[in-house]
């Protein structure tokens, strides 16, 4: 039995919920709008301040997404009524970024600086001080779309094991390796 999928999701009184005959969720709120389809044997409930989905059988395919959809639909209300931060770190000698609207520019030692255009629901800040690593914050109401686009920076330079450079999340520990040994 899906624990995840039977526990009720409690609305705030500041996110408002529509469901479609299609099985169409939105969710409306201070900071913006999301929507997801739900299967349609996967129904869904609100009374009172809750929300709960229920299935009609225990399928391993229906129990699969009843947990799934429970979890993509609670991850939309704390979008929109709380938000979600992601910070990264550049860890390198001469590693670079800055921001300027949806432009962020990366400098990670290649011959050129990548140019990313971010998508208008993510806020993008650069933050350089003296003396630490770079910082990338992203802000957005959309927690798949922060993390692809978070998963898309880190992957043009994943930290390295030997010297620990790259692009981490902040708080992030990499597994260090021992380099080469001198020979006896």
């Amino acid at each position: 039995m899906s624990r995840i999928g039977n526990a009720p999701i409690t609305v705030p009184s500041d996110v408002e919920i529509n469901i479609s005959a299609e099985n169409l969720v939105v969710v409306k709120g201070k900071l913006g709008e999301l929507e997801q389809a739900v299967h349609p044997e996967i129904k869904i409930s609100v009374n009172e301040g809750t929300l709960s989905l229920s299935r009609p059988n225990d399928n391993k395919d229906i129990r699969a997404l009843h947990g799934l959809y429970r979890s993509l639909i609670n991850n939309m209300i704390e979008g929109v009524s709380k938000g979600y931060v992601v910070e990264q770190e550049l860890v390198g000698v001469g590693y670079r970024a800055k921001s300027q609207g949806q432009r962020l520019e990366l400098s990670l030692g290649f011959s050129h600086p990548i140019i990313m255009e971010l998508a208008k629901e993510i806020k993008v800040t650069a933050v350089s001080e003296k003396g630490k690593n770079p910082l990338i914050k992203l802000e957005s109401h959309d927690k798949q779309l922060i993390g692809m686009v978070a998963g898309k920076i880190r992957s043009f330079r994943k930290p390295e094991p030997y010297k620990g450079k790259g692009i981490l999340f902040k708080g992030e520990v990499i597994r260090r390796k021992a380099g080469k040994s001198a020979a006896k």
